[in-house]
């Protein structure tokens, strides 16, 4: 373990001193309860994946929470892959210094040992439960600061059990933490062109589909699909390509079914004016944009920006705010917003965006990373401002995209030499934060990508 590393597990585990919340309807209710927390996280569901963003999507119960609740409308993974964004998320730490580099599996490969959320609300008297999709290693569950826990199996059957959770601990002195972590619309990989039913009357490609020039951006874009579970589709029909998104959209729409059904239990039990609801997800799916599936070496938007919408105790109008949100941004702003003690990590409370008490945050840029999968490394860091996003590999070169102008970053612009200069400025800024961050992106050494260990390296 590295001593960086090492100062971060004893600083996490010291108590920093309770923050004084000034609104007792929040940090307490009238009966001096803290309030309690239903976290609701999908797997691999892009920002632009809601009815309430596109109405290609049909999400009514998360366009009606998202409509009592604060919208960060510019909300960020720490990387594209669902393990490491997973640890990110529940400790507030990025993948370099949680150790969770790629996806762990059944198999074995890297356990998570930070304290994760749980931990720190268990500490300030939380009842804690996990249902769902754990994927950070074989560490056992109840260890890592969860009261209860169902590992990963069908969503309907996570439903249930945080039904029955919610109905066990409506009437509880302690407060509840429910996190729910669904695996739809993970499911796309399931997606089989001659045998899915799917209806594409209705589906349209988007721009980047039509104008993807595989010659303008990195090399390993196209080599990634050809060599993995996207070769079925890479060269295929239009139908085929629109197939793959009506069959997301309907993983979507599973899942939107599943939230509905736990935010109707809470309601039922009395509990929804006294909770915190968050709704989420780990990552993006490309979704057909820039003539991709699934997930990968890309950081596009399609990989990086999610759903994050928070709704307070009584909350009934929809707040939507700019703030470029981390999700290693959650765990500080959950504690922060309870008046639990809060932690040194790499993530800010966002707290006062959401209540109004305090100076907000400021982030001038995200930093997204991205390792590899199993023994296949190739790392990225890219860097992204309101108006630029530039993406460094080790090896397969550079992109920069001027978000303002080329929302779907058609355009790499990393080869104009009348922006030399602003690509050495956000080039500065990168090397800046992993110096400050210790992030060790330098010393990564580019392995090959094998045709034979590609066909698995998309299955977490």
């Amino acid at each position: 373990m590295n001593q960086s590393r090492r100062k971060f597990i004893q600083s996490t585990g010291a108590a920093a001193g309770a923050l004084a919340f000034p609104s007792l309807s929040l940090s307490q209710n009238s009966k001096g309860k803290r309030p309690n927390i239903l976290y609701l996280c999908s797997d691999q569901q892009h920002w632009e994946a809601q009815g309430s963003v596109d109405p290609f999507f049909d999400t009514p119960h998360q366009d009606t929470l998202s409509a009592e609740s604060t919208v960060f409308e510019n909300a960020f993974c720490t990387t594209p892959q669902c393990s490491p964004s997973r640890s990110s998320m529940l400790t507030g730490f990025y993948p370099h210094t949680t150790e969770m580099l790629n996806n762990a599996n059944s198999l074995g490969g890297t356990n998570l040992a930070l304290p994760t959320i749980g931990t720190h609300l268990q500490r300030a008297g939380y009842t804690t439960g996990i249902f769902g999709k754990w994927h950070l290693g074989n560490h056992p569950v109840g260890n890592a600061g969860w009261d209860e826990e169902i590992k990963r199996g069908p969503d309907a059957r996570t439903t249930d059990r945080g039904i029955d959770f919610l109905d066990r601990h409506a009437a509880d002195d302690e407060p509840f933490a429910l996190f729910m972590m669904y695996l739809d619309p993970h499911d796309i990989y399931h997606y089989k062109p001659d045998e899915s039913d799917v209806r594409i009357d209705d589906v349209e490609l988007p721009e980047s589909w039509r104008h993807q020039d595989f010659n303008s951006v990195p090399k390993i874009h196209r080599e990634f699909m050809a060599h993995n579970q996207g070769e079925f589709i890479i060269d295929a029909d239009e139908e085929t390509w629109k197939g793959y998104r009506d069959f997301y959209r309907q993983k979507v729409k599973l899942y939107d079914d599943h939230l509905g059904r736990v935010i109707a239990k809470l309601k039922a039990i009395g509990q929804w004016d006294n909770t915190i609801v968050v709704n989420t997800s780990d990552h993006g799916d490309m979704d057909t944009f820039h003539r991709l599936v699934f997930k990968g070496p890309f950081m596009y938007e399609h990989m990086l920006r999610i759903p994050m919408s928070i709704r307070l105790p009584g909350q009934t109008k929809q707040k939507t705010s700019d703030y470029h949100w981390v999700n290693v941004d959650t765990v500080p702003t959950l504690l922060d917003l309870v008046g639990a003690d809060p932690i040194d990590c790499h993530g800010q409370s966002a707290a006062p965006v959401l209540n109004g008490k305090g100076r907000e945050p400021n982030r001038e840029y995200v930093i997204s990373q991205y390792y590899g999968k199993q023994t296949w490394v190739n790392p990225i860091r890219s860097i992204r401002t309101a108006k630029w996003k530039y993406n460094l590999y080790t090896d397969w070169g550079e992109e920069l995209y001027d978000l303002e102008n080329d929302p779907e970053e058609i355009v790499n612009l990393s080869r104009d030499p009348n922006l030399a200069q602003q690509k050495t400025r956000l080039k500065k800024q990168l090397d800046q934060w992993i110096n400050d961050h210790g992030d060790p992106f330098y010393s990564y050494q580019t392995t090959p990508l094998k045709r034979n260990e590609a066909k698995t390296i998309l299955k977490g």
